[in-house]
């Protein structure tokens, strides 16, 4: 039986997506109990080693156990570079672990979207994404098409302004013929505080992965409700 107040996991390889997902899960999932838990050199040590060693598959897999040993119901890794390392613990762990922006890809798959547009402000975050949204679609959407655009908004990298970081993003995603998408997908939990005001600009839905992975895992996790009993009928 799960708890009321389920224990949620979260590994974080960069500092800022702790918060952003802490305010995501206490929007989405506020029973939800959350563990943080950081390492900041998850992302630089992957840069450095040019993508994942098997050294760092293990780091991160120890980190895992760590939090599986804590008896968490639900986790989430925020880094989409060691998305691949959840394939694994899928088969290890009898317990619902979501990847930083699946949630997000499925949400939108299984939406009205025929065209959907993928920003980032980091090159290496587009291919990522795209590679996700293609490996979920023939089980998602096998027969209807999703036209998928992307847009590469480097001058948002680092903006601590979210309405200068949204119009840089719409500034890349009208130079690259993405402004007139069904949906915007944001590749990056550094994008999300910049997500209302991006949605204002352009006048679509734009969707994040901490709000969509707490959407899920709310959905998961919480106890369903009990049936209502119908109330007693005087006898006539």
């Amino acid at each position: 039986m799960i708890e009321s107040k389920p224990l949620v996991a979260m590994i974080h390889a960069v500092p800022a997506a702790h918060r952003i997902a802490h305010e995501a899960f206490a929007q989405e999932f506020p029973q939800a109990t959350v563990w943080n838990v950081l390492d900041d050199r998850l992302l630089v040590d992957a840069n450095a080693a040019g993508g994942l060693t098997p050294s760092l598959r293990q780091r991160m897999l120890r980190l895992i156990e760590h939090v599986m040993a804590g008896g968490v119901q639900g986790l989430l890794l925020t880094c989409s570079s060691y998305g691949e390392v959840v394939d694994t613990a899928r088969t290890l762990w009898d317990v619902p672990v979501l990847k930083s922006d699946e949630s997000m890809f499925k949400a939108a798959l299984a939406g009205p979207y025929r065209r959907v547009a993928v920003v980032a402000s980091v090159p290496p975050a587009v291919p990522a994404a795209v590679a996700q949204i293609e490996a979920l679609v023939p089980a998602l959407r096998p027969t209807r098409p999703v036209d998928i655009v992307t847009a590469l908004g480097e001058d948002a990298a680092g903006e601590t302004d979210p309405r200068t970081a949204a119009r840089h993003l719409a500034e890349a995603l009208r130079a690259a013929g993405g402004a007139d998408a069904d949906a915007v997908l944001l590749a990056q939990y550094s994008l999300i505080p910049a997500r209302d005001a991006l949605a204002d600009l352009l006048g679509v839905p734009v969707l994040d992965g901490a709000g969509a992975a707490a959407r899920e895992l709310c959905g998961l996790l919480s106890p369903a409700e009990p049936p209502a009993v119908p109330a007693a009928v005087a006898a006539p």
